[in-house]
């Protein structure tokens, strides 16, 4: 053999081997790995879901209460206007006192 020869030859090998050793994956450990990542996700969609139905009381809770702030406001605007006409009829009772 030539002497470059012996200095490629080594090189070859190694090139080859790197490239016969670096094939694919077997279905078993394809089929393993998916395992793992699809128990994950399962396990993050049940969070999602407790999450979801969680906000999803929360919302019906807050519009509930937005609901009945509505109405506290409406009953404290007829109490309001209640004191108001009140308010004028003992304006208008004092008057008439001090003018007799």
């Amino acid at each position: 053999m030539s002497p470059s020869m012996t200095k490629i030859a080594p090189a070859l090998i190694v090139l080859v081997g790197s490239l016969g050793l670096g094939g694919c994956a077997t279905k078993g450990f394809v089929r393993e790995q998916i395992a793992t990542v699809n128990q994950r996700i399962d396990g993050l969609e049940s969070r999602l879901q407790t999450t979801d139905a969680t906000a999803q009381q929360a919302a019906q809770a807050a519009q509930a209460a937005a609901g009945q702030a509505q109405q506290n406001g409406q009953r404290i605007d007829q109490l309001n206007g209640r004191v108001d006409t009140m308010q004028q009829q003992m304006t208008a009772a004092q008057t008439k006192r001090a003018r007799n």
